[in-house]
This record gives C-alpha cells, sequence and structure tokens, in this order.
C-alpha cells in the first residue's frame, strides 16, 4: 500500500499506551505518523474547543516509536485536531486515527467522547477518520486493537469510503485470535441508573460525584437497517463493532411523526 499521512489524538492524553500502541503500529508499515494529542487526560470534554485561554503545544517525539512526530498540546481532543490542521501539520492527512481509548464509546456516548469529537472534528474538515477504542477500561493489551485499526482504515481508504462519514470502532478485551469476525453496527441506547453519588467533605458540606451504571438497551429501535445489531450486542458477544456516524444530526423520519406546531402571525 502506498504509505498514508496519519494524523493520530486521543482523549487520554500524550502519555496513554493506548496512542503509542497505534502511532508505533503505523508507523511500522510505512506510513507518516503525527500525532497532536492533549498533554493530560481530557476524557468525556465532548466537542469542546478553549476559547477563553490560550493553546500551547510542545514536542514530544520522545515518548513515541522513531520517525513518529509527536506534540503535546494543553487543549481538548477537538482543539488538537484544529491546531494540527492549520497550524502544526503542513500536508494535509489523508486518514485520522483518534483512540486508542482506553474504555468503550458505543451507542449514545459518543456525544460525551473526547475520542470521538477528535475524530468528529476531522471529518467536519473532509478528512477520512476513524474513533478506536477497547470495549474495557482495565484491559491495556492494545496491540490487536490497533491491528485492527489499522486494517479497518487501510481498507476503508482503499474503497473510498464516504468523506463525511466516521467510523466508530469498538474492539472488545481479548486477544486477535479470541475476537469474533468485525461487523456493522449501529449506536444504542445508552442510559445510566444513580448518575450522581453525594458525599460530604471534611467540613460537611455536600459535593457530588458522578457515577452511575450504565443500562444497556441492546436492541434500541431507531432509523436504519433493521438487521444491524446495536454496538453494545455486538461487543458483548466478543466481536468488533464498527458504527458508521455523519455529523448530520438531521431528523430522518417521516415528516407525519413529527408535532403539528402552528406558527402565529
Amino acid at each position: 500500500m502506498t504509505p498514508l499521512r496519519i494524523l493520530i489524538s486521543n482523549d487520554d492524553g500524550v502519555f496513554a499506551s493506548g496512542i503509542r500502541t497505534l502511532a508505533a503500529t503505523a508507523a511500522s508499515r510505512g506510513h507518516q505518523v503525527t500525532v497532536v494529542c492533549p498533554d493530560q487526560e481530557r476524557s468525556a470534554t465532548g466537542h469542546s474547543l478553549t476559547l477563553q485561554t490560550p493553546i500551547r503545544a510542545e514536542r514530544a517525539d520522545e515518548l513515541f516509536t522513531p520517525r513518529v512526530t509527536a506534540w503535546a498540546c494543553s487543549g481538548t481532543p477537538a482543539d488538537c485536531i484544529k491546531l494540527a490542521l492549520f497550524e502544526l501539520v503542513k500536508d494535509k492527512p489523508d486518514l485520522v486515527l483518534s483512540g486508542i481509548n482506553h474504555g468503550p464509546n458505543l451507542g449514545t456516548d459518543v456525544f460525551y467522547s473526547g475520542t470521538v469529537a477528535a475524530a468528529m472534528e476531522a471529518t467536519l474538515e473532509g478528512i477520512r477518520s476513524l474513533a478506536v477504542s477497547s470495549a474495557c477500561f482495565q484491559w491495556r493489551q492494545f496491540q490487536a486493537a490497533a491491528d485492527l485499526a489499522m486494517d479497518v482504515g487501510e481498507q476503508a481508504l482503499n474503497d473510498h469510503w464516504p468523506n463525511n462519514m466516521l467510523l466508530n470502532l469498538n474492539i472488545p478485551p481479548c486477544t486477535r485470535e479470541a475476537m469474533g469476525p468485525l461487523g456493522w453496527t449501529r449506536l444504542s441506547i445508552r442510559k445510566y441508573d444513580e448518575q450522581f453519588s453525594q458525599r460530604l467533605d471534611p467540613r460537611g458540606r455536600a459535593y457530588y460525584w458522578l457515577a452511575g451504571e450504565v443500562v444497556n438497551d441492546l436492541e434500541s429501535t431507531s432509523e436504519g437497517p433493521k438487521d444491524w445489531l446495536s454496538d453494545v450486542a455486538q461487543v458483548h458477544s466478543n466481536c468488533p463493532s464498527l458504527t458508521p456516524i455523519q455529523p448530520d444530526l438531521f431528523w430522518r423520519g417521516p415528516l407525519g411523526d413529527l408535532p403539528r406546531i402552528k406558527l402565529q402571525g
């Protein structure tokens, strides 16, 4: 395959094992790899941007394998992609990878995910992008996920996937040999019980910790192919999940399902 220009980011920060494994794997295949990622963990920041304070970036090549150019940025994941595309990277990337995230990005949790936001920011700029997550916070063996992510990214580029579609890849916590087949999936609905834990500080004042238990709607109804499993069901069956996502959130159901609103004047 012709070497690609690949830009990699994440939301777990420059010291995360997932991003270093992914960058090393991409470089080992002969691609030109640049990393621009947060200088510390910024998980669950969604698509936020830094507007009230300056953004700083410092070279961090020494944290990565040789032949990887790396920057650590004080901003959010979306900031990192913007800064990379408009200031730090000379040539437009062929592919943007975000991850490997330390934990899942399934279903409607993609709205909170900094990992998915980084990939979405590149998608908004017309660059083909892949968000990659290891679907278990405790799993720390990222090589199988990195290999699969590169296989998916390279093949999707060869097949000319649409510029306005982001691919969201979630990989079960197991070896490549133990995984089932990769499958197309749709987003599930992720809801949480008891979302806040109330506690008291040493002075008796209440504070709150966001720590709910997830409730997975494995077979939620949604517009789209009815024979597709939800991403949560796919990962629970020990198979990697690949979900196509578009930045266009426009309603696609029939007009008759919309409320009948009469405007005055």
